[in-house]
């Protein structure tokens, strides 16, 4: 593999280097470490960490521990190595980029679903990051050591992506996102006949104490477990047993729009992480079982489409707007329930 100068955060243990690092929250019930690190990180494999652990490379409040050792409230759990994490590896690829608008300080792109954003656990190429840092020189870091990155959306989410191509265009924009002032209109395609015409959702969102790989909604009593998140809806279609809703996110949590809706019990259509890939609105007929199925097979992820982008230019002080047309697969579905519930009624 090509030398690259970026390295990953050394640590002290003998110049190994960290991929891991997570904190027991309070509630915390003794778990062996190897079951610990499956909850939390995604695609390892239990032999995997029981092997990094024989191996020494799984530490617990700076010492290696072996995998029976029990997990409890504020240890913090490492995870180290003598190569850079693969995230910090950064091969720039040619992968083409459907750039929207470009200036010298910033560039708006159209991600296509099923690409991801950057470099992480199991997504080591075929990136957003590895196409823009071939497409572009200079590209400044963000805190995360990401060339150029602002804000990001979910793998099988498409849609608007504003990227920083200069240090200042990076600090006025990350600033824009803090204060909440930028534009960022979702389109999403949900479960169940959502009743009010609009509304706002507001909740807590943590990682989930079960499930690793979900994010959701604490309720108040526990509410210091997550940050808080405020989404609003306004509904576009009903179509009998999904309907068509646009949202607009005042904060920008992990997931918020797909954990927001699940809580008010509408989940996205398709959205496999929280459910939304089995019929959970409709009749028991085998046909309209087949008709799922098949709206399943012409958007094979989640319903969800960052539409709408606006900020304020970091140079020009205007505001810019950009819209990004719902792609093929999701309109194709929509078409689909369409003509269903036009049949049905």
């Amino acid at each position: 593999m090509m030398e690259n100068k970026q390295e990953g955060p050394k640590n002290e243990n003998d110049d190994l280097y960290e991929h891991f690092r997570f904190v027991a929250q309070k509630g915390q019930q003794p778990l062996r470490v190897d079951k610990y690190l499956m909850n939390y990180i995604e695609n390892a494999t239990r032999s995997k960490i029981q092997k990094a652990a024989k191996d020494g490379n799984i530490y617990v409040n700076d010492t290696p521990v072996k995998s029976n050792y029990k997990v409890k409230a504020n240890d913090i759990v490492r995870v180290l190595f003598e190569h850079p994490p693969y995230e910090f590896l950064l091969v720039p690829e040619d992968i083409p980029i459907d750039v929207v608008y470009e200036d010298d300080d910033v560039l708006v792109v159209n991600k296509p679903a099923g690409m991801v954003v950057h470099p992480g656990h199991g997504n080591y190429s075929g990136t957003l990051i590895n196409a823009l840092t071939f497409h572009f020189d200079n590209l400044p870091n963000n805190s995360s050591n990401r060339p150029g990155l602002v804000h990001r959306i979910d793998k099988d989410t498409s849609g608007l992506l504003v990227v920083a191509k200069t240090e200042e265009a990076m600090t006025h924009l990350a600033k824009q996102f803090f204060n909440k002032t930028t534009e960022r209109e979702y389109v999403a395609l949900v479960w169940g006949d959502v009743k009010e015409e609009s509304g706002t959702i507001e909740g807590n969102i943590g990682r989930h104490p079960k499930n690793r790989l979900q994010n959701t909604v604490f309720e108040e009593e526990d509410a210091e477990k997550g940050k808080s998140a405020i989404t609003h809806y306004k509904l576009l279609e009903r179509l009998g047993y999904v309907t068509l809703l646009s949202c607009r996110l005042e904060t920008g949590r992990t997931h918020q729009i797909r954990v927001h809706l699940k809580h008010i019990g509408h989940t996205l259509f398709n959205d496999e992480r929280y459910g939304g890939d089995r019929i959970l609105k409709g009749t028991s007929f085998s046909k309209y079982k087949q008709f799922v199925d098949n709206c399943f097979k012409v958007l094979p992820r989640q319903a969800l489409h960052a539409r709408t982008l606006g900020f304020i230019h970091p140079t020009t002080e205007k505001l810019m707007r950009f819209e990004s047309p719902i792609p093929e697969d999701i309109e194709q579905c929509i078409e689909k329930w369409r003509s269903y519930s036009k049949h049905s009624t």
